[in-house]
């Protein structure tokens, strides 16, 4: 199958897919669009790519033909580029968050299935050889039934930029990762949050950097989350600092290293039970990130499917991320 893209959004961000995209014998860049023009050229100056530009994109759709939309634009942008990219006959694959809210999530998914289009969303934190090996590690019960899931979030990034104004930073643009991380870890979706955010002193964000969450999930098990923006000193990595809690023993993931395990024996006895240390075994041979979430993208176009990203999933993590807000704003309990 041969793909023709159309690009929107040529920020820094475009970098990153396009360096993905130009190495695909079956897919070629058809036209670049962005709201500067001056930002299309000099991204299509960048690339060596002699195609035409535009600050339309419906233009830019009608004129090139394209089968295919990557929408690499700020989250504001996201509604009215996926939706008129799906209603004029093309798939999209985008950046998260798939909206700046749940209810234009909630009608992009709308118009996916009434288009029959795929719309897929860049979940890159799935695609890490040490978080794939931690849920396989997980499911083959290394520490029994896993019943409590712990997410420790602390970076200080000064990125500039829209996250610097935006309302709730870090639930929004980052925590999104981790919340579908703790869907993808555990297999369960959410049923009910608490969260109280705020916005510590020396912030430099104009809205809410830190936050806790305490998520009760569907399969009975409790997800919590401490994260903060706005946290110098003693970084976690990106993908968090992760404790998993079960029947048998605990897990641990650092975000960069293979998980590991402490086990009880429970033929022993004694006040506090003997543990082994064992670490997980390497289970993921695909790619990793960017190029892991985007060869499944294309995979499942080329195989008529869903991808594991799609927007009908990313759905459930986006109803996370606005239940935290709305829980945080209203000093209560919220369920989903």
């Amino acid at each position: 199958m041969e793909h023709r893209i159309v690009l929107a959004g040529c920020g820094n961000m475009a970098n990153r897919w396009l360096d993905y995209v130009i190495t695909r014998d079956n897919a070629e860049i058809v036209a670049l669009v962005d709201i500067s023009e001056d930002a299309a050229r000099k991204k299509a100056e960048q690339y060596n790519l002699s195609v035409p530009v535009f600050t339309v994109l419906k233009d830019a759709i009608l004129k090139t033909h394209p089968n295919l939309v990557l929408d690499v634009t700020i989250p504001a942008a996201h509604k009215d580029v996926v939706t008129q990219s799906l209603n004029h006959g093309c798939h999209v694959f985008g950046e998260k968050p798939m909206a700046e809210n749940l209810e234009d999530a909630k009608e992009i998914v709308a118009v996916a299935e009434q288009t029959g289009k795929n719309y897929t969303v860049m979940q890159n934190r799935r695609f890490l050889p040490s978080i794939r090996s931690l849920r396989d590690w997980l499911n083959e019960g290394i520490i029994g039934k896993a019943h409590t899931y712990h997410a420790d979030f602390f970076l200080g990034p000064h990125f500039g930029g829209f996250r610097d104004m935006m309302d709730s930073p870090l639930i929004v643009d980052m925590a999104i990762h981790t919340f579908d991380q703790a869907r993808f870890i555990s297999g369960a979706n959410a049923k009910s949050v608490y969260c109280y955010e705020f916005n510590p002193e020396g912030s430099w964000y104009k809205g809410n950097a830190s936050a806790v969450c305490i998520f009760e999930m569907d399969d009975g098990s409790v997800f919590t989350y401490r994260g903060s923006w706005c946290a110098e000193g003693f970084p976690t990595s990106w993908e968090g600092d992760w404790r998993i809690i079960g029947t048998k023993g605990t897990a641990k993931w650092d975000g960069v290293h293979l998980p590991t395990a402490e086990v009880v024996n429970k033929d022993e006895k004694g006040f506090f039970l003997p543990t082994e240390k064992v670490e997980a075994p390497l289970s993921w041979s695909g790619r990793e990130e960017h190029d892991g979430c985007l060869d499944e993208m294309f995979s499942s176009i080329e195989n008529d499917r869903l991808a594991e990203t799609d927007c009908r999933d990313n759905l459930k993590s986006m109803e996370m991320v606005f239940a935290a807000i709305q829980s945080a704003k209203e000093g209560r309990k919220v369920y989903l």
